[in-house]
């Protein structure tokens, strides 16, 4: 009996050791475990070549361990709501004035992360070629949100097609408008409707984003351009919560990279300038 119980006791003892060697196998055969996933984020957009650059940018961020998303957006309302309401973290097509008067307007805290170029702003015409030819009563187009109101007034200004009160400068609206000798009517449109109101406007106040893809650029096409201490600069914008975080600046200096230079001397040299170095 004695005998029996050892036999079997030491038999257990075996069968436990080669368990525990078999599992020491597989363990030791076991793959290594996966690199640390990409960080993902979301960056909402509207058009060329705001969509061209993030589509660059997103492979170089893929290095960098930032899973970027590129949201596609309908209209120039929805990125900054998107972005104040944390349905996306980033969003790039925009200048700081534009992102200025949202925030004063909705009470928000979005902030300009990294400038990335400087889109050449005129004044176009499909019946003109001078803007001495405009006639009495011609209509001026322009965006109607109060950023390029103003952009677009003092541009007209600068060509000495209006005058305007001193000193108003960007934030000019149609009220401070002093001299107007040419009796011009001003209409004021969603920023999406400007190229279609080619047909109908006497001169068109636009971004290259939009003349492009009508074939104009400012330097060949445009009667009238903005100068060149321009305030319009198009920039990566975040929110305040989150513009220092590691992927957000990651994408700032992908964004500013040489790659993004490159394209833009080789693809938009014309219409949209670098604004870093």
């Amino acid at each position: 009996m004695k005998k029996s119980m050892i036999a079997m006791l030491m038999l257990l003892v075996l069968i436990v050791a080669g368990c525990g060697n078999n599992s020491n196998k597989e363990n030791a055969e076991a793959p290594a475990a996966t690199a640390t996933e990409p960080v993902k984020i979301k960056v909402a957009t509207l058009i060329p070549p705001m969509t061209e650059i993030l589509d660059i940018v997103k492979p170089l961020l893929l290095e960098d361990g930032v899973d970027m998303e590129i949201v596609v957006l309908s209209d120039n309302v929805q990125p900054n709501e998107a972005l104040a309401n944390k349905e996306v973290d980033a969003n790039f097509f925009q200048h700081l004035p534009y992102m200025e008067q949202f925030n004063a307007s909705k009470g928000s805290k979005l902030v300009g992360v990294q400038p990335v170029y400087d889109a050449i702003y005129g004044g176009y015409s499909k019946k003109y070629k001078t803007v001495e030819e405009l006639p009495e009563g011609a209509k001026l187009v322009m965006a109607n949100d109060p950023s390029n109101i103003g952009r677009s007034l003092q541009m007209f200004a600068n060509a000495g097609l209006i005058k305007l009160k001193d000193g108003v400068g960007i934030q000019a609206t149609q009220a401070d408008i002093t001299e107007n000798p040419k009796n011009f009517k001003f209409e004021e449109v969603d920023l999406l409707m400007l190229a279609r109101m080619m047909d109908d406007g006497d001169l068109v106040a636009m971004t290259p984003a939009y003349a492009s893809p009508l074939g104009l650029t400012p330097k060949k096409d445009a009667l009238i351009t903005e100068g060149e201490d321009s305030e319009f600069t198009i920039t990566l914008v975040a929110r305040e919560d989150n513009q220092d975080s590691d992927a957000i600046q990651k994408l700032a200096k992908r964004i500013s990279g040489p790659e993004v230079k490159k394209f833009l001397e080789e693809n938009y040299a014309e219409i949209a300038l670098p604004a870093f170095e």
